[in-house]
């Protein structure tokens, strides 16, 4: 074991020191080394980089760190990427300086019963994957590191912000997939790695596809072409946006979107996985084509042995609410040949945000995934447990003021349960919930509470909440009941909004 200086290309008196035991950590093209305060990693290119390249990596580490991290929403930045920050000379090969990743994104436990991951990186892979969580499975991830399906909610925001931010500077990943993406259910935490891969059109071509899975099929369609051939189809940001809706599908589904049953008859099976994935891909939900519904392939005859998720009666992409239900159809079916209909990282992230207001905790304390999302049927139960909602639900649904006097749907709307909270962003519409939010607009105004057999809504800071219904100021401080019906302005801004309220499931 020893320890090596190596010196930085782009500020000539900066060095840095790494371990080097014999035994790096191995990437697709990097060894990896740690610092010997485990501060930072070296990782050092195998095979030499050209000057594109180099030149490529001293921009991410100088221009383009300035531009994401040193402005508005910078530090929130700084917790969600690994990103480089230096480029080191070592004899005749290149190396980066990447931050280390904190350690929520290292298994404590791994494996129900068997220490085989402990201490390894949480790659997405661990946790996209019913493999991983069937009762049955010797490989099972132990209950202390999945979280629950809303873990894997505010884990989708967290990587749409970061794919969001990439392209809105020019950038494409170009390898987006559970490999480069580690994820923690428990703090609910995403870490976007492999930055310096980074492609900017016109200028630094992608170096890879892409990983398997999370290739976009006019990727896989046109591989066999060169490289230069204007009829290939190179990763960019549109194949970022196939990835990303991959990633949230099975994130919240643990399946895959297209790995199904569709059979292309007695071929070599590169050839058979290249149609799959590729120019015959078809969303396994697809609602008129049912040809790809069948997990034989992926699970053999043990399909049970994975239930719910491969049941795709009891939990449809739909019981994600409407709003994802919406992108995964926009994703999965418009989208999937036609790049250009693909939704926006944005469009992801906004809809994940406004689907957590329809949640509901499920009545079953032993229920692995804990809550499920509100679907306005008349008999409300868990898809996941299959256990009946015990409690009846307030419903409250936001209308915006469209002119004086004249109210519009919003279609938005927030569903209740004990302790759930009111915060600016449900009272005044020009408030956006993204990660610019200021610590002040992150304040709960108000909460619900269910006391005497009646819902509430506690007045916290609200200074203009009216009981339009009885025509009744309700003053900070105060409460007021929660009754089928009823109305109640939240703001008397022109920005603020009226909601009106459905008990259900009484």
């Amino acid at each position: 074991m020893s320890t090596i200086t190596v010196t930085s290309i782009i500020k000539s008196s900066k060095k840095y020191q790494y371990v080097d035991n014999g035994e790096p950590m191995r990437g697709g093209m990097k060894d990896v080394y740690f610092s010997p305060n485990k501060l930072y990693v070296v990782a050092i290119y195998r095979d030499k980089q050209d000057f594109n390249a180099v030149e490529r990596l001293k921009k991410i580490a100088t221009t383009y760190y300035e531009n994401f991290f040193n402005r508005e929403g910078g530090d929130y930045y700084k917790n969600l990427y690994a990103w480089p920050t230096d480029v080191v000379q070592i004899d005749d090969k290149i190396g980066i300086i990447v931050p280390c990743y904190p350690q929520n994104f290292f298994f404590k436990v791994g494996y129900q019963g068997l220490p085989l991951l402990q201490g390894k990186e949480k790659e997405g892979k661990w946790f996209a994957s019913a493999k991983f969580r069937s009762s049955t499975s010797k490989l099972k991830l132990d209950r202390s590191e999945l979280g629950n399906w809303l873990s894997y909610f505010q884990i989708g925001v967290n990587i749409a912000r970061g794919v969001k931010r990439m392209h809105a500077a020019g950038l494409a990943h170009s390898d987006l997939s559970y490999k480069n993406v580690l994820i923690d259910p428990v703090t609910k935490t995403a870490a976007i790695i492999d930055i310096d891969g980074l492609v900017v059109p016109g200028l630094y071509p992608p170096d890879v596809i892409g990983t398997a899975d999370f290739i976009a099929p006019e990727v896989i369609a046109t591989k066999h072409l060169d490289v230069k051939d204007p009829n290939r189809n190179l990763p960019n940001r549109y194949t970022d946006l196939h990835a990303l809706a991959v990633l949230i599908y099975m994130y919240l589904f643990y399946r895959h979107p297209l790995r199904g049953g569709n059979f292309f008859g007695p071929i070599e099976s590169d050839e058979e996985e290249d149609l799959l994935m590729g120019s015959k891909a078809l969303f396994i939900e697809h609602p008129t084509d049912d040809s790809n519904r069948n997990f034989k392939r992926e699970y053999g005859d043990n399909v049970t042995n994975f239930l719910p998720w491969t049941d795709l009666q009891r939990t449809p992409y739909t019981i994600a609410g409407p709003y994802l239900k919406e992108l995964f159809e926009q994703a999965f079916i418009n989208g999937l040949q036609n790049p250009r209909e693909r939704p926006l990282a944005e469009s992801w992230e906004q809809a994940l945000i406004k689907t957590d207001d329809l949640k509901l905790k499920c009545s079953n304390q032993s229920c692995e995934q804990q809550w499920f999302i509100f679907d306005n049927s008349k008999v409300t139960k868990c898809p996941f447990c299959n256990t009946q909602y015990k409690d009846s639900i307030p419903v409250l649904d936001f209308f915006y003021q469209f002119k004086p006097g004249v109210w519009k749907p919003e279609n938005q709307r927030l569903i209740v349960c004990n302790n759930t909270t009111l915060h600016k962003w449900h009272v005044d519409r020009n408030v956006i919930r993204n990660e610019k939010l200021s610590n002040s607009d992150k304040k709960r105004l108000g909460y619900f509470v269910f006391h005497n057999n009646q819902w509430l809504l506690v007045n916290e800071s609200l200074k203009d909440l009216k009981d339009v219904t009885n025509d009744k100021k309700i003053p900070i401080g105060q409460m007021v009941e929660l009754k089928d019906g009823n109305k109640l302005l939240l703001s008397e801004e022109n920005s603020g909004r009226v909601v009106n309220i459905t008990i259900t499931n009484k």
